[in-house]
């Protein structure tokens, strides 16, 4: 990336702007220095083009993408007039996502973000990771572009910004293992006939934070650690053995780092994820942010308990998908992401989940290599398809609580 003046405003993309870390970002932004410091080039939503057009003005963006195509025109009336380019559809976001930034948050949810932010990894942009799929699904192409783009690669989500934080890179030979926390949702302490019993509405309501149906019951299944474990892997280049999960229950630890001489270096603070986005956007400088101080006074207990893996099978199946390598990765989140529609649409039960995406793995195996987007779209779909023929095999009938 050519050279420019320190004083000149840093060039970001922001794509996924329309949800919560896209909202998050640009509150940021705002907080450290707005349009001074600096240059929004894209914005990129789905269904709300409303707020897109809204959040591309406030900003002065040069171009706002929907990735819905049939929602265009309503896009380029809500900009009329502003001067800022309307752009929508696939190769709309991979081509917005090709423009050359300084800093790239790739925020679009799923794998959806997995073409675009390929696409502006290999331009040479600071990749700021809140997607899991592109790690988790295609995790060796993802490096290989980042390495021939030049950037660098900046963990969001909050466990693995923690890990950034506290991971000494200098001490890598002294680094035994990473301790991802994990909140262990609202059904830590049922037993396996009470989890049988759970229905979608149970599993979405998470006892620390108001997240989104799907998020939710990923964290109530643990499955969203389960990616976690193989993001973690990826990102700092452990073995899956070196790769630990603790439940805690307070979310005050975000994750842990240990060290051969018996430390562990941990980073705590309030949770929100502006601490993570701030930390991205300005590193290696940590900024100054309106967070919440944790106020150590206040903090009653802090508790740790062991995953039972019997109880949720998705972490032996995330430490499967790591030992094998391959698309494995991509085979279980494209399994997973079925399993959960499934579940959300009372056709399986809670625990179902987890059989699905075994028997998905059971019959797929690797997959093959990761040589390229193509190969990783068709694991996904195979999976997704293998998925869909097994939840229409069941034999259960559809719940009814």
């Amino acid at each position: 990336m050519t050279e420019r003046a320190e004083t000149a405003p840093r060039r970001v993309s922001i794509f996924g702007s329309t949800g919560s870390i896209g909202r998050n970002t640009l509150d940021v932004i705002s907080h450290l220095g707005g349009r001074d410091a600096y240059k929004v080039l894209a914005v990129s939503g789905k269904g709300n083009t409303d707020l897109l057009a809204r959040q591309a003005k406030e900003c002065g963006a040069e171009i706002a993408v929907t990735a819905d195509e049939t929602r265009y025109g309503d896009l380029k009336q809500a900009l009329s007039g502003s001067g800022i380019e309307a752009a929508a559809g696939k190769a709309a976001l991979i081509e917005a996502a090709e423009r050359e930034v300084d800093w790239f948050m790739a925020g679009i949810v799923g794998m959806a973000g997995l073409a675009p932010t390929l696409a502006a990894a290999g331009r040479g942009a600071d990749i700021a990771l809140a997607n899991k799929e592109c790690l988790v699904s295609a995790g060796e192409l993802f490096h290989r572009e980042i390495e021939s783009g030049g950037g660098r690669l900046l963990p969001v989500d909050s466990e693995h910004n923690a890990i950034h934080q506290v991971f000494d890179n200098s001490q890598r030979h002294s680094i035994e293992r990473i301790i991802l926390t994990a909140s262990g949702g609202p059904f830590r302490s049922l037993n396996l006939d009470e989890m049988a019993a759970v229905s979608p509405d149970m599993a979405a309501a998470h006892p620390n934070w108001s997240m989104g149906v799907k998020i939710s019951i990923d964290s109530a299944s643990m499955f969203n650690k389960a990616l976690e474990m193989i993001e973690a892997m990826h990102l700092f280049d452990m073995r899956p053995d070196q790769i630990e999960v603790i439940i805690h229950p307070q979310s005050v630890i975000h994750s842990m780092v240990g060290y051969s001489d018996g430390s562990v270096l941990a980073q705590l603070g309030t949770p929100d994820m502006r601490t993570a986005i701030g930390y991205s956007l300005a590193y290696p400088k940590r900024p100054s942010l309106p967070i919440e101080r944790l106020d150590f006074a206040r903090l009653a207990r802090l508790d740790f308990d062991a995953p039972d893996e019997s109880r949720f099978p998705s972490l032996g199946l995330a430490r499967r998908a790591m030992e094998a390598g391959g698309l494995s990765g991509a085979i279980l989140n494209g399994a997973k992401e079925v399993a959960l529609e499934a579940f959300i649409d009372r056709q399986i039960g809670f625990l179902e989940m987890a059989d699905i995406v075994e028997n998905v793995m059971d019959k797929l195996g690797t997959g093959g290599e990761a040589i390229s987007i193509e190969a990783v779209y068709e694991a996904d779909d195979t999976a997704r398809l293998l998925a869909r023929e097994l939840v229409a095999n069941r034999s259960a009938r559809p719940l009814v609580n």
